[in-house]
């Protein structure tokens, strides 16, 4: 078996601006603390991102003092952050906290590995994942569906493999688009990549971590299961 490790860890503060990467996150039943938790949001209150207002993925987003999120350098709640989204976003975007799980478009995490950024070819970052995984071989992580990684004294769940869609096509530095992105996903690869997760034990992980992965959780585990373990 593939000798795997934690390589990266990403917490995305601002749903669909750019993320911070980290040494360390504790996940729980909403993935990492602080991921997603401000949306921007048009003037009937629903949740728009960056298929539809690619100029979102042009702003960081940090955790400030206190961890308050930050635009750009800049409070959440900055009058300037506010005409930053109005600009990216349309005249009535605006700024949101949201504390649920429908501030997820599907799961609270999303794992990629190394061996499919490799075969894909692209920035990895346009992927936006949360956990990548090193020492992946190939596409393993396609046979992974309904498995989980043990990892540190956490257990991360994988349901299945993510439908991708044009925010792939966004390069991360630059903001130009390449479609073809998208377009290698659909005839490559069935137009999914990467894999819907979520924390089926919580706990601490860490860069460096090594990852075994397992067929199953043992009957001890079940009690501990929560929302998405029969999805």
């Amino acid at each position: 078996m593939d000798t795997m490790w934690v390589s990266e860890l990403w917490r995305y503060p601002v749903k669909s601006m750019a993320g911070e990467k980290l040494e360390h996150a504790e996940i729980g039943p909403l993935g990492i603390p602080g991921d997603r938790e401000v949306v921007v949001v048009d003037g009937t209150g629903h949740i728009v991102d960056a298929r539809s207002r690619q100029r979102l993925l042009r702003h960081r987003a940090t955790p400030g003092p206190g961890g308050r999120p930050q635009v750009d350098g800049r409070d959440w709640e900055d009058r300037e952050v506010a005409n930053w989204i109005r600009a990216a976003a349309g005249p009535s975007a605006r700024l949101l906290r949201m504390d649920g799980p429908e501030r997820f478009d599907i799961m609270p995490l999303l794992v990629l590995t190394d061996g499919a950024i490799q075969a894909l070819g692209v920035d990895h970052r346009c992927l936006r994942p949360n956990l990548v995984i090193g020492g992946a071989t190939g596409l393993a992580e396609r046979e992974w569906e309904g498995r989980y990684l043990a990892i540190g004294n956490a257990v991360v769940g994988l349901v299945d493999l993510r439908g991708r869609c044009v925010m792939t096509t966004w390069d991360p530095e630059t903001g130009v688009q390449d479609i073809s992105v998208l377009k290698r996903i659909a005839r490559e690869f069935a137009g999914t990549f990467a894999l819907n997760a979520w924390a089926a034990r919580p706990g601490s992980i860490r860069v460096g971590d090594p990852v075994t992965l397992l067929d199953e959780l043992d009957a001890a585990e079940a009690p501990r299961l929560g929302r998405y373990a029969s999805r």
